[in-house]
């Protein structure tokens, strides 16, 4: 059943963003690092600074490292001490996931995370547009009293997994929320609201902005190359105004 008004969580990697996303009307944050790699968990004085100037719910997405969400014993360790941080400093929820080799997933691990996030929240995160049937997902996923699923539908983006999505909704009942994600923007999520009787929306509304160095050596890059160390990721707040409006008149 869709709540009278339909949540919009913004997915920000940095206290620019999340200030941005509570001046647009967001109703909640999912908190990472690295967003431009899909993201990977926030560190604790990240978190801090987003509580000190927000007071919008935090939802922190725990991921030890960009690639897959199969993880050795070492990560997985990681994973397990960033569920106890969390827990501890006061987050609202985890965003968490961990499959097995044959994109099954990882029922005894994730009874371990969940038994460690205590009571709170958790959202089990796009780790599940990577299994191998969605519908045995969705089971276990409802079996381990996960609250929240992140979802594209298993494909690349929401608009081309909306029959996925929507059948997930219809079998999620009122056990979990199939939260869509992935290509949702302040230009289709009102149709997109149509379309998914759902009652939350992720999404990151971001925009480039240029960097402040006025020195920009050419011949030096930190990372690969593809992106340039003088451009910045950062959540628009007049996209988040935007998507907040549009689904204010589909709540």
């Amino acid at each position: 059943m869709r709540k009278s008004k339909i949540i919009l969580e913004i997915c920000v990697d940095s206290v620019e963003s999340a200030i941005a996303a509570q001046r647009g009307g967001a109703d909640r944050i999912e908190l990472c690092s690295a967003l431009l790699v899909g993201g990977l968990s926030p560190d604790s004085a990240l978190y801090h600074n987003v509580r000190r100037h927000t007071n919008l719910p935090v939802r922190v997405l725990l991921r030890p490292r960009a690639g897959d969400f199969c993880y050795t014993g070492y990560e997985f360790d990681i994973l397990c001490d960033e569920v106890r941080l969390f827990r501890e400093l006061g987050a609202d929820a985890v965003v968490i996931g961990c499959l097995t080799p044959d994109g099954q997933i990882d029922m005894e691990r994730m009874e371990k995370l969940c038994d460690l996030a205590g009571g709170m929240d958790i959202t089990f995160h796009r780790a599940f547009d990577m299994v191998r049937n969605a519908d045995e997902a969705l089971e276990q996923i409802k079996r381990l009293g996960i609250s929240t699923v992140l979802t594209s539908g298993l494909s690349a983006d929401v608009e081309k997994g909306k029959d996925t999505i929507r059948s997930l909704i219809e079998s999620a009942g009122d056990k979990v929320m199939i939260m869509p994600g992935a290509g949702v923007t302040e230009k289709n999520i009102g149709r997109l609201a149509e379309e998914l009787p759902t009652g939350a929306f992720h999404m990151s509304a971001k925009t480039l902005i240029d960097g402040s160095m006025k020195y920009r050596n050419p011949d030096v890059s930190m990372g690969n190359g593809d992106i340039s160390e003088f451009t910045l990721w950062r959540a628009d707040e007049e996209k988040i105004r935007m998507a907040r409006r549009a689904l204010d008149k589909k709540g």
